[in-house]
């Protein structure tokens, strides 16, 4: 299948349901980058480049220079959230960005105003919202969301939106009947069905608006067949869920370089502390078993103990998370890990991450948002699994298994854009430059 992909052309409207850390130093760095003041690290869409054809041709440019994504100068940014706080205000009570850095930016960041959210403290029981949409039921709310997302796009003028959620954990739920199907879930929705997630509401009022949705929570949200089936008869753009910033990160880098050396694991245990929001947010066990359910699933894909009895039988992997108010944004992780070599001789790994939780999620969203906006116009509807590298726990077709392996997820993120835009796949063989070799002697 040939792509034609539409240009970027107006100006793009990224909707944010939760205006908390990660989405206000996404908007941020945003204004940073603009004036000058900083460059948007971590970014694979402004910073990474992309090899194309031979390596004897020395063509890597900008991925941004290779396909036409949204201009950050186009883009237009508003969202939702329990508080109702500016995103100045939310970006100085997370305390992530340094303040002489967000006053430099206050007028950009008072200007936008978190619209009331959908919320239901029974999937967040550790928040009090404030700033909250009420409505009959479940339906209603979502049809006051997809009157927020017209007149959003009317005032500022916007030729395309996405929508990136930047919430909270939610507690955790399995598909149940009324996520089956389309026509249940929208009977659910009227009948104020308790499986019905906030994230939910959202992801439905999003797609029957036209508008790609990208999950940044381990939230089934998307990820459940009534929405897929949305997203295809909508023509719309899907993915999920949970973004890989800090430990996960660490093992989809380490993990696949032990499993490439058919090195053995014996166990890896993995302990955090937090103290966001979403660290506050974790600290109920039912919110926490949706990122614990998130977190575990990578080393099992990455390491296939049933396939690899011999070296991944028996791994024991355990992870915890804390809640540690005095860190703020600054999550720390250690990673305890045994492993075993020639002839069974064990050894350990120990890492020790200090990592600024929304720092490494900010790069993550904007990517998520130009890409997504970017499958939008190639008409890529559905799950887009090639944005698999931004996520802890992708999203995939049923019965599909997802990749972890950070590599193998930048490698199909990369041939992807190199199909859209019909460039030759890459493989990395290698055997043709010396067939030609050959040849030539």
């Amino acid at each position: 299948m040939e792509y034609q992909v539409k240009g970027a052309e107006g100006k793009l409207g990224i909707l944010i349901p939760g205006l908390g850390a990660v989405a206000t130093t996404l908007i941020a760095g945003v204004e940073a980058v603009k004036k000058g003041f900083s460059q948007p690290v971590g970014s694979l869409t402004q910073m990474g480049r992309i090899r194309l054809g031979k390596r004897t041709e020395g063509r890597f440019p900008l991925i941004k220079e290779f396909v036409p994504l949204a201009g950050l100068e186009d883009i237009v940014f508003g969202g939702w959230d329990v508080y109702a706080d500016n995103v100045f205000e939310a970006a100085a009570h997370a305390k992530v960005l340094e303040p002489m850095l967000l006053h430099s930016l206050k007028p950009e960041l008072e200007a936008i105003k978190p619209m009331k959210a959908v919320f239901d403290q029974s999937f967040a029981r550790n928040l009090e919202g404030t700033h909250v949409k009420e409505g009959a039921n479940k339906m209603a709310l979502a049809e006051q969301l997809m009157d927020d997302i017209r007149e959003f796009r009317e005032t500022h003028g916007c030729a395309r939106l996405v929508m990136v959620w930047c919430g909270s954990t939610e507690i955790y739920i399995e598909e149940g009947a009324v996520h089956q199907t389309l026509a249940a879930f929208e009977k659910g929705l009227l009948n104020n069905d308790p499986q019905i997630a906030p994230s939910m509401v959202y992801a439905y009022a999003a797609l029957r608006s036209g508008v790609p949705f990208a999950n940044g929570a381990p939230n089934l949200t998307v990820d459940i067949p009534a929405l897929v089936e949305l997203a295809h008869e909508q023509g719309v753009a899907i993915s999920g869920k949970d973004f890989k910033t800090g430990q996960t990160l660490m093992k989809t880098i380490l993990a696949p370089g032990l499993h490439a050396r058919a090195l053995g694991v014996k166990g890896w245990f993995s302990s955090n502390i937090l103290g966001n929001r979403d660290g506050y947010v974790l600290d109920a066990p039912e919110n926490f078993k949706t990122k614990e359910v998130s977190k575990l699933s990578v080393l099992d894909e990455i390491f296939k103990p049933e396939a690899n009895p011999e070296l991944y039988g028996d791994m024991y992997h355990k992870v915890r998370i804390n809640y540690y108010p005095p860190h703020g944004d600054n999550k720390e992780s250690w990673d305890n890990i045994d492993i075993f070599g020639w002839l069974g001789y064990p050894m350990q790994i120990k890492i020790n991450f200090l990592c600024r939780d929304s720092i490494l999620a900010a790069p993550l969203a904007l990517d998520l948002a130009l890409f997504t906006d970017l499958a939008q116009r190639a008409g890529m509807s559905g799950i887009q699994e090639w944005l698999s590298f931004y996520y802890k726990s992708p999203q995939t077709a049923e019965g599909l298994p997802p990749e972890h392996d950070i590599f193998k997820q930048l490698m199909k993120l990369q041939n992807t854009l190199r199909h859209m835009m019909g460039e030759d796949l890459i493989t990395h063989l290698g055997l043709d430059y010396y067939q030609d070799l050959v040849d030539t002697l």
